[in-house]
């Protein structure tokens, strides 16, 4: 299946510490060029990042992101409450209001200062960066699905102009044998003009030379070779950017062939027209990976 290179993916990743968004964009480029952007506290993620990147996708110059959804940055540590000694002094609280029943209740902040109440647990960066490395395969999967379905509708883009350049040299070899004695009428007229004898054996000479000159069967036959091997490489799996855009030259070189070769406007005009969806088919190439 064709891949653009132009993509967008996306995914949250909710972890212990905060809510993480992995963001991917990508655009054209000849090889595979890769930004990472983390938050200092995973930094170490960054090769790991890399690879996943380079094992999904073979060129683009793609941007990867990982931002938390609030502005702090992320603590090495977590804050965690001890239920059981708030309970041992909930009671002692109790106890103290049942002596002394005007005696004011500590609020909540209170509470969490006082000693073994509240504690700091160092985070397990290990589990985190477990949990985010997932987040970016699922970002990727969203990302690679992007680019597939770009892909497919390129692919039939590049169908419908393959089928035009074929009409355009369907309407070529049609009409070659009208081109050929075209030409030869206005020798012959010339040669009237001119008024002389002509020499029939040196004519016909001259004719096959020129039907020789303006012949463009050979170039006819590599087009569509190119064609068929355009057809053929839309349906391989594999990337396949590269291929087509050198098919893409082969065809506009001999395409160039047959407008040099032009003798009359009806050629030129088919071949200008062709040109023009080599062109076309080109910059839709450009596009895939």
């Amino acid at each position: 299946m064709l891949r653009s290179m132009t993509a967008y993916g996306r995914h949250r990743v909710n972890t212990d510490t905060g809510t993480f968004i992995w963001e991917l964009r990508s655009v054209n480029h000849r090889f595979l060029e890769t930004t990472v952007r983390l938050p200092e506290d995973v930094r170490g993620l960054e090769a790991k990042v890399r690879d996943a990147i380079a094992n999904r996708l073979n060129r683009g110059k793609v941007d990867v992101g990982l931002r938390r959804t609030s502005a702090a940055s992320m603590a090495t540590t977590v804050m965690s409450v001890d239920e059981q000694a708030l309970i041992c002094l909930r009671d002692a609280l109790q106890q103290v209001a049942a002596v002394v029943p005007s005696s004011a209740q500590p609020d909540a902040v209170t509470l969490l200062q006082w000693p073994g109440v509240l504690s700091a647990v160092p985070v397990n960066l290990d589990t985190l960066n477990k949990g985010l490395l997932i987040g970016l395969d699922e970002a990727l999967n969203d990302f690679v699905q992007t680019r597939e379905r770009e892909g497919e509708a390129i692919a039939g883009l590049l169908r419908t102009r393959i089928m035009d350049i074929q009409r355009c040299l369907d309407k070529l070899r049609a009409h070659r044998p009208e081109v050929v004695e075209r030409q030869r009428a206005k020798l012959l007229i010339k040669l009237a003009e001119l008024d002389l004898p002509a020499d029939s054996q040196r004519l016909e000479q001259e004719l096959v030379y020129l039907a020789q000159r303006l012949d463009i069967d050979e170039e006819l036959d590599r087009l569509d070779a190119h064609l068929v091997e355009v057809v053929s490489v839309l349906e391989r799996t594999d990337p396949v950017g590269r291929r087509l855009d050198f098919l893409m030259q082969e065809l506009n070189r001999e395409a160039n062939t047959i407008g040099s070769k032009s003798s009359d406007i009806d050629t030129t005009g088919a071949t200008v027209d062709m040109k023009v969806l080599i062109e076309q088919i080109r910059e839709q190439v450009q596009n895939l990976e």
